[in-house]
């Protein structure tokens, strides 16, 4: 075993990372192509490891009739090769018309400057010297993937009134990997803007019609567009008008003429640092979500450690809760607000007295009184919490009823918000098949006759039937 091939079985004895990283959660699928078998096993291995699915080649000519047929995520490559090196076979992947936006990863014994400059002239989107490779491959690796995930069928609005210019950008991002929306002027790009949200804006200064200042101005004016990056391109170069423009909410400037390769790189940087920022704001608001959640989750569990009676009442509740809303192919999003609606609607119930809530009997109307203040003492408690905004309705309307003699407020029919007419039926449901202390709980059978029979009058008839119809599927 020659060194190089040594030095990369040691690539494998560092520890893991997992590259589950490409759209939807798949696993990424990566080409080897090198003639050595020692140094593809180790790769293999090292990358199978992170997650990754690995097919392999010998030469270059090996690996373009391998491309051809496969579905690719990266492939790695070597420089020195029989038949085809590294730097004709890179080459030949960026002149392809259907496969040239899958990055190529040149891995080479070579360290000469020039060699590093001329990998990227052929369209490499990394050079890693295998010295380096061991501490370098893995984040190398993970950093192109989650780029090209990120980037990979992303739809970039063009707006210019030269049609040799847009077909220019059009080819070049396109190859790139983006999905590329066509427009002559500011006010067609308008039309298109609404109708396709694209992730990114590359605009002329000057065209007719609405030029690209005014353009800008309208896009960063309205709320749902106003992130979105925009690319101004100009043969004007005056400051003046380029601090104007970035004032206006342009993320960048370039002057006419410039490289093709120039603007396709400000656009991938771009929409990078966009959705990275997107994704971070996403995980940090999901992390907050999470410590919330586990917080109410304690102030439920305190509230019925208080009652054993009661203990379980409010996991049950949101599990039915989340059967009715499968049950109405509510989507992943309204399902867990039916979950949280329903863990949460008895919170109130936290400041009430214990000689009322514990009481082993029939309340008299005054503590009838008290009690019914629970549905509002749960909405004001989890008022603060902006995240909860949209299931507080539900958390103070779940004891209204159908015909308007419910409380707090003495809603009616459809005045009241649809998870609350879901959660009253679950909370039904739950109440009347569970042991209390003045009463044993109802049989299935009898539980569901009284909830048939306050359909129309407490319960929602629509939340009813639904509520059966999951009970026959046996999801309840």
């Amino acid at each position: 075993m020659n060194a190089e091939s040594e030095h990369f079985m040691r690539i494998s004895e560092i520890g893991q990372a997992n590259l589950q990283i490409t759209k939807g959660g798949s696993r990424p699928r990566i080409l080897i192509v090198d003639d050595s078998p020692t140094i593809r096993y180790s790769l293999r291995k090292d990358l199978e490891q992170m997650g990754a699915i690995v097919s392999e080649a010998t030469n270059g000519n090996e690996g373009l009739r391998m491309v051809e047929s496969l579905e690719l995520d990266l492939i790695i490559t070597d420089v020195e090769m029989p038949e085809m090196d590294g730097f004709a076979f890179c080459a030949e992947i960026k002149r392809h018309p259907v496969k040239n936006s899958i990055p190529v990863v040149i891995l080479s014994s070579r360290e000469k400057e020039e060699d590093i400059e001329f990998a990227f002239k052929v369209g490499a989107s990394n050079y890693i010297t295998k010295s380096n490779a061991r501490d370098n491959i893995r984040t190398r690796v993970k950093e192109i993937l989650e780029k090209r995930s990120l980037l990979n069928g992303r739809t970039v609005l063009v707006v210019d009134d030269s049609p040799s210019i847009r077909n220019l950008i059009d080819k070049a991002l396109t190859k790139a990997g983006f999905q590329v929306i066509l427009a002559e002027n500011g006010r067609e790009a308008l039309d298109l803007l609404g109708k396709y949200s694209p992730d990114m804006v590359v605009s002329d200064l000057h065209m007719p019609v609405l030029d690209g200042l005014g353009l800008c101005k309208i896009v960063h004016s309205n709320k749902e567009f106003s992130q979105i990056p925009f690319i101004i391109m100009s043969s004007d170069d005056d400051r003046a008008k380029m601090r104007q423009l970035l004032e206006y909410g342009a993320s960048a400037y370039l002057v006419k003429p410039f490289n093709i390769d120039q603007l396709v790189i400000t656009a991938e940087r771009f929409l990078s640092d966009h959705f990275n920022r997107v994704l971070r704001e996403r995980k940090h608001l999901e992390s907050e979500q999470q410590m919330l959640i586990a917080s109410i989750s304690s102030l439920v569990l305190a509230l019925e450690a208080r009652d054993q009676y009661t203990s379980g009442h409010s996991e049950s509740v949101a599990t039915l809760s989340v059967n009715i809303a499968r049950e109405m192919n509510m989507d992943e999003g309204r399902i867990a607000r039916a979950k949280m609606a329903g863990k949460l609607h008895d919170i109130g119930k936290i400041g009430i007295r214990d000689d009322i809530l514990l009481k082993p009997g029939p309340l008299n109307d005054e503590e009838m009184t008290i009690i019914k203040l629970h549905p509002s003492i749960g909405a004001d408690i989890l008022s603060p919490i902006q995240s909860l905004a949209d299931i507080i309705p539900a958390i103070r309307s779940h004891h209204e009823r159908i015909d308007g003699k419910g409380y707090p407020e003495g809603l009616k029919g459809e005045q009241i918000p649809l998870l609350a007419r879901m959660v009253a039926v679950a909370d039904t449901y739950d109440a009347l098949t569970s042991d209390r202390p003045y009463r044993k709980g109802f049989s299935k059978e009898d539980a569901l006759a009284i909830i048939e029979k306050a359909k129309g009058t407490q319960l929602c008839p629509e939340c009813v039937r639904i509520f059966l119809k999951a009970l026959e599927k046996d999801k309840l």
